[in-house]
């Protein structure tokens, strides 16, 4: 009989030690187009992961051996090429798939016979030493999500939000990740207001500054970083106001892939997700109102510039007509054969700058 090692035998053991089966488990598998794209593939029974590593047709005939349990495979940024293969073993839909491979799609929850689609938007802060127009402030990027009864398909789109903390996190609470792909969905979904919230205390943060500087005396606060900041509020907008149906949806036993104790926990989410809402839409509000308070004090700013103009210039003509009368070479003028004349008329020319540099001066034009 050959050896175990040679049949390439594993026992799959959960966490507390007792041995759950004996699966054939291909001791080097050949590589697959899916390998580039494939994040992380994983069988859960009973809250448990099974030991080895997977491809997806190994996994969910695992699952649909046993009669219990879940396939979570995770894929960034998939091709048509490296995405079809599992689009055919987990019988998605033609159009979401379609969707999850070109990504720039909206929040959105769409039923498709016993398979639910998620698109989420995920986001991240970028923090900026000085803002130009060229600055991104809220970097976005797209979750979508396949759940159906026995799998859980992710497709990340973008370089940040990884689902490796969620999956460490549901596996290490096996009471939540054994209520099946809902609770999955639930994480993911979690995950990504979570984000939202750290965003929106950042970018309150910077807004924050900004109105200490459009408020405070002898500052200058371009419009432009004002408008940068409404953008990206506005990318975030994007991003938050549309989920909040989907989530009440889920919440409201809109499917029956999700059940009765997992609805509770997307009213939670739900919860945070009306937080965020009501934040994003105080940002807009301020931002508007910080907007009108620059260019009033702009206005305000070239208003005074131009009495300080008028009054130099004011300051300036009246030793010039001076000198223009006494400049016109006329034989017959008064005091032009005096001895005094000429520091009499400097004399003049001079209280009278005075006069009107103290008179500007005190009706604060200058």
């Amino acid at each position: 009989m050959p050896s175990l090692p040679s049949l390439g035998l594993r026992s799959r053991v959960t966490r507390n030690g007792r041995s759950m089966s004996r699966t054939p488990v291909a001791s080097s598998p050949a590589p697959s187009p899916l390998s580039a794209s494939v994040v992380d593939c994983g069988v859960y029974v009973e809250g448990e992961r099974l030991e080895g590593r997977w491809t997806h047709e190994e996994a969910v005939a695992e699952v649909r051996r046993r009669g219990s349990g879940f396939v979570w495979i995770g894929l960034h940024e998939p091709n048509e090429d490296q995405i079809n293969g599992i689009a055919e073993t987990f019988d998605l839909h033609e159009l979401a798939v379609e969707d999850a491979v070109h990504a720039h799609q909206r929040p959105k929850l769409e039923r498709y016979d016993d398979t639910l689609f998620m698109v989420l938007k995920t986001v991240r802060y970028v923090a900026n030493k000085t803002l130009t127009t060229n600055s991104e402030i809220v970097e976005s990027g797209e979750l979508m999500a396949f759940v159906g009864r026995d799998f859980v398909i992710t497709v990340r789109h973008g370089r940040h939000a990884g689902l490796a903390r969620v999956r460490r996190q549901l596996e290490e609470t096996p009471e939540q990740i054994s209520l099946g792909p809902a609770a999955v969905l639930h994480g993911i979904a979690d995950h990504v207001v979570d984000t939202y919230l750290d965003v929106t205390e950042a970018i309150q943060d910077d807004i924050d500054k900004i109105e200490a500087e459009v408020f405070a005396l002898r500052t200058k606060v371009s419009a432009e970083q004002i408008y940068l900041m409404k953008r990206e509020v506005l990318e975030l907008r994007r991003a938050v106001m549309p989920l909040a149906k989907p989530l009440q949806r889920l919440a409201e036993g809109y499917t029956p892939i999700v059940p009765e104790q997992v609805r509770s926990y997307f009213r939670d989410v739900d919860d945070h997700l009306t937080t965020v809402s009501e934040r994003v839409a105080s940002f807009d509000e301020l931002l508007t109102t910080l907007v009108d308070a620059t260019l009033a004090k702009i206005t305000l700013q070239q208003n005074t510039d131009m009495r300080k103009i008028s009054a130099w210039v004011a300051i300036i003509s009246t030793p010039t007509m001076i000198a223009g009368i006494y400049g016109m070479n006329f034989e017959v003028m008064p005091e032009t054969d005096w001895a005094f004349g000429y520091p009499v008329t400097l004399l003049v020319m001079l209280i009278s700058c005075l006069v009107l540099f103290k008179t500007f001066r005190r009706n604060r034009w200058l």
